[in-house]
Parts: C-alpha cells; sequence; structure tokens
C-alpha cells in the first residue's frame, strides 16, 4: 500500500462537457489532514449533522452482511449507541487533527481491526471496510444536504477526497480515485452488500431497547430522511418521514438558538455529553 502524504482535495476541470477531478498537494504534514476552511470541517463540526450521519449509519451498518464481525465482540449489541457514537467520533477526531495525529488514529483504527480478525481467525473482508467508508462519504453529504444546504461538485469531491485519503492509508484497496467514478461503485456496493437478516432485526431491537419507544420512532422517522431507496426497501421503510415537515421548524430553531432544547428531549441523557462535544463549528 502506496500512500501519499502530500495529497489533499481535488481541483476540477472540464473537458468534453465531463467533469474531470485532478490531485493538487499540500506542502508538508505539519498541515491538518483536512484543511480549516473545508466543507468537511463544517459538515462534521455540527453535531446536528453528525447526528443525521450517524441515524443513516445505523440503518445501514444493520443491513451490512459483515454485520456479524461487529457482533463478534459482543460490544455492539450491548451498547449500540455508544459503539456507532464511538465511530462517528474516531471520524471527527480525524477530521480535526494534523496530519500526523490523523493518520495516527486512522492507524490505530486499522490496528484494533486487526486485532478483532487475528481473534476471530480470518480476515474482514475488503469490501466491507469499504462499505463502512462509503457510508460516511454518503451520509456526510446526505445529512448536510438535509440541514443547511445543496453542496457543489467542487464540496462533494473535496468529502470524498478526504475519505478516500482515510481509506488509502487504512490499506483499503479498490478505492475510485475520484467522487463522479466512486458513484456506481457506491450504487454496486449497496445493491450487493446488503441484506435484511436476523442480525438487523436484532440491531434494530436494541437500539429500540436503548432509545426507549418514542426516541427510537424518532431515528426511524430521521433514517427515512437521509438513506437510500434500497436501504428503504430492505427495512419496509415507506418514503414519506413524519418528521419531514419539521426539518424547516429546526432550522428556525438553529437561528433562534433553541436546538440545544430539541436535542435535549430527544437524546438519552447518557449521550448528551457525548454529542455537545461534537459540536466543535461555529460559523
Amino acid at each position: 500500500m502506496n500512500y501519499n502524504q502530500n495529497s489533499d482535495i481535488s481541483k476540477c476541470s472540464f473537458s468534453s462537457g465531463r467533469m474531470v477531478f485532478k490531485e493538487i498537494t499540500v506542502e508538508d504534514s505539519s498541515k491538518n489532514f483536512v484543511k480549516e476552511n473545508s466543507i468537511v470541517r463544517e459538515i462534521w463540526g455540527k453535531s446536528d449533522t453528525i447526528l443525521f450521519i450517524f441515524a443513516g449509519a445505523a440503518a445501514e451498518f444493520a443491513l451490512n452482511k459483515s454485520v456479524d464481525w461487529l457482533y463478534f465482540t459482543g460490544k455492539l449489541p450491548n451498547d449500540p449507541i455508544g459503539r456507532l457514537l464511538s465511530t462517528v467520533e474516531y471520524a471527527r477526531k480525524i477530521v480535526f487533527t494534523s496530519l500526523d495525529d490523523a493518520n495516527n488514529s486512522i492507524d490505530t483504527i486499522r490496528k484494533i481491526h486487526t486485532a478483532v480478525e487475528n481473534k476471530r481467525g480470518f480476515p474482514i473482508p475488503d469490501w466491507a471496510y469499504r462499505d463502512v467508508l462509503f457510508m460516511l462519504i454518503y451520509y456526510s453529504i446526505a445529512a448536510f444536504e438535509l440541514l443547511e444546504r445543496k453542496l457543489s461538485d467542487e464540496e462533494k469531491e473535496e468529502v470524498y477526497n478526504v475519505f478516500y485519503r482515510v481509506g488509502e492509508r487504512m490499506g483499503i484497496e479498490n478505492l475510485p480515485k475520484n467522487y463522479l467514478d466512486w458513484l456506481p461503485v457506491r450504487d454496486s456496493h449497496i445493491q450487493q452488500n446488503l441484506e435484511k437478516s436476523d442480525f438487523t432485526e436484532d440491531l434494530f431491537k436494541q437500539y429500540k431497547k436503548h432509545l426507549g419507544t418514542v426516541r427510537f420512532k424518532v431515528l426511524v422517522e430521521a433514517q427515512k430522511l437521509v438513506i437510500p431507496e434500497r436501504v428503504k426497501n430492505l427495512l419496509h421503510f415507506s418514503d414519506f418521514s413524519l418528521i419531514s415537515p419539521a426539518v424547516p421548524l429546526y432550522k428556525i430553531s438553529k437561528l433562534m438558538k433553541m436546538d440545544w432544547l430539541l436535542k435535549s428531549i430527544l437524546l438519552p441523557s447518557e449521550y448528551k455529553n457525548q454529542i455537545n462535544r461534537l459540536n466543535v463549528f461555529t460559523a
């Protein structure tokens, strides 16, 4: 695995009517893993956006054909909300640290998974690593566009490039080189690598157990707003979300600085501090 520490976001140009992305470079390893003015920092610096990333990933995680790996240690069914939030928090740390610190965090993630592989006796499939990485890309874009605004093609490429570099550092193979090439690969992954299983049923039961009936209902309705059609179909979710009309009201509540009240109502108390720590971006 060759990792280019000087790789940074991609620059776009147009050729024959099709957008083409070209790599540009940063100067040295003292740079941050993600530039301070990056759209990725804006996405991952807001706890409400992160909550929707978490909601979508929680749904798709449950359908992944390799979800049995997440059950192997027993930690996921015992605390599914905490485990998924810890995954999100790792991603956030990578976004907001220096290149060296981010690389150390990525190396730690890989070591943790390697230890699980050694204990179980065979490796986690490479496509399963790609699936998790693809979820972070997809839901970063979907959550931000739901709560904030549509991203430009260049901003989507920037999101992709950040997580592409995470994947490269982890040694994940066969990653598309840019966002446009990734789109059909992502679609292929959700068509081939997802299925509803006993693990799916159990994981949603655990979500409900740890969130409570009302909050679990809110989670499901939130998931409907960001998950792709394939995930909706497998989970037998309708297209309509009961909280869809509340999204514009939530945007207003943010402007009025009242979103903290809604979060305090919707989030279990044991996770509130963890969520609040994720809210590092100020406009």
